[in-house]
């Protein structure tokens, strides 16, 4: 909470008390009998808050309170008010924060919307955008619910596609481990048998030797570590460059099955977003800009960007996304009946619930696939080992016999 120091008249004694606002302050002195000659926020040294500068705010977090504040508002609760309460049953540091904040500029005649924009790290540009025009039209209550709804539905797709990620990961995390362990640990002991036998060993079992022994020759293994850190790090730099991001997005959208689900969680997202956008007054030109920001691909990003400036030039938006021919058939044609009829909003609600459902059951039919192969993976890199080891004993056995 802000500090403020007060200068009091016929007092050479300088008055310091803590309040959201220079007005309650102001309010808390009178109340103490002091005649404020001179008011102003303190400019000492704080500590940093480093609660709330490494707090990660959660879609839940953020829907909860958009459905509360909404709750709230309708009842008939002044808007600083609701912050106020808000912000004390918050128990996010860095929203709390952002919450005392914004409250302190509303008490002050600032726009919600204007004073939330001062907090980029809580509240993106799609919420403002949206609280703004909830503001205009007067209906801030519905806006929330809308955006509460758009949080919602986008937690829970990214909510199916890490349930969907979880079990390969587990089941790949595994395979590896009982790799290590069996080269590592198991291996060496067949390898003095082999020595022993003073034998040429088959190409396999060579091969898995090396592996086994470069697995037990730390140097080595940290040398390999710090390459596969530093081509991930080199990855991630070149993916933050314009021609980068271009080139891996473009390769991510070719790949099978993994491209097709991107592109449909991609024109989800667009469906949902510019539909609530559309629906809640926010103008067309700014709702594209704002999906051209949340699409997720650069690619089709660029698309949205291209079709936004020829409708900037009065174009029709279904024209102008055929032409990027990255958005579906079906999307297209929807559009521009919504586009014909003068409920485009309704259409693009209407084909986000569609390509949802697509999503969700993409997902599920890349689960119920990727099953088996993580188990036949797992048989053959545990059949490979055990034949490495046992195709020596077999050739010895041969010429036994």
């Amino acid at each position: 909470m802000p500090t403020y120091v007060a200068t009091v008249r016929d007092s050479k004694k300088t008055q310091k008390v803590e309040a959201n606002s220079l007005a309650e302050a102001k309010e808390k002195l009178m109340k103490k009998g002091l005649a404020v000659q001179d008011l102003k926020e303190s400019k000492g040294f704080e500590m940093p808050d480093f609660a709330s500068m490494f707090a990660k705010i959660t879609v839940k977090e953020m829907a909860m309170f958009s459905r509360q504040f909404a709750a709230m508002f309708n009842a008939g609760v002044p808007m600083v008010r609701c912050l106020g309460v808000l912000s004390d049953q918050c128990t996010n540091p860095k929203l709390k924060k952002a919450l005392m904040k914004i409250s302190a500029d509303v008490n002050e005649g600032v726009s919600l919307a204007e004073s939330m924009r001062k907090h980029p790290n809580c509240f993106d540009n799609l919420y403002t955008s949206m609280v703004d025009s909830g503001e205009i039209g007067g209906v801030l209550d519905e806006v929330l619910n809308r955006v509460a709804k758009i949080l919602e539905d986008s937690a829970r797709l990214q909510n199916q596609i890490k349930s969907a990620s979880a079990y390969p990961k587990m089941v790949g995390g595994l395979a590896v481990v009982i790799f290590i362990a069996m080269t590592t640990f198991l291996l060496p002991i067949f390898a003095k048998i082999f020595e022993d036998l003073g034998m040429e060993l088959p190409a396999l079992t060579q091969f898995m030797l090396a592996i086994s022994k470069f697995l037990r020759t730390p140097p080595l293994v940290l040398t390999a570590i710090a390459g596969i850190a530093a081509a991930i790090a080199a990855y991630k730099a070149y993916y933050k460059t314009p021609a980068g991001c271009l080139q891996i997005d473009g390769m991510m959208l070719k790949l099978p099955i993994v491209g097709e689900l991107i592109r449909t969680t991609a024109v989800a997202r667009f469906c949902r977003i510019f539909g609530m956008l559309t629906r809640s007054g926010v103008p067309m030109l700014t709702s594209m800009e704002i999906v051209r920001d949340t699409a997720g691909n650069v690619i089709i990003g660029n698309a949205i960007e291209a079709a936004r400036t020829e409708v900037e030039q009065g174009g029709m938006i279904s024209i102008a996304l055929q032409k990027a021919n990255v958005f579906p058939t079906l999307a297209i044609q929807m559009m521009s009946i919504g586009e014909e009829t003068g409920e485009l909003d309704k259409m693009l609600l209407k084909l986000a619930d569609f390509y949802e459902d697509e999503v969700e059951q993409a997902v599920k039919g890349l689960t119920s696939m990727l099953e088996p192969l993580m188990m036949v993976g797992i048989a053959g890199m545990v059949g490979m080992i055990l034949l490495s080891m046992y195709l020596p004993m077999f050739k010895v056995m041969d010429g036994i016999g």
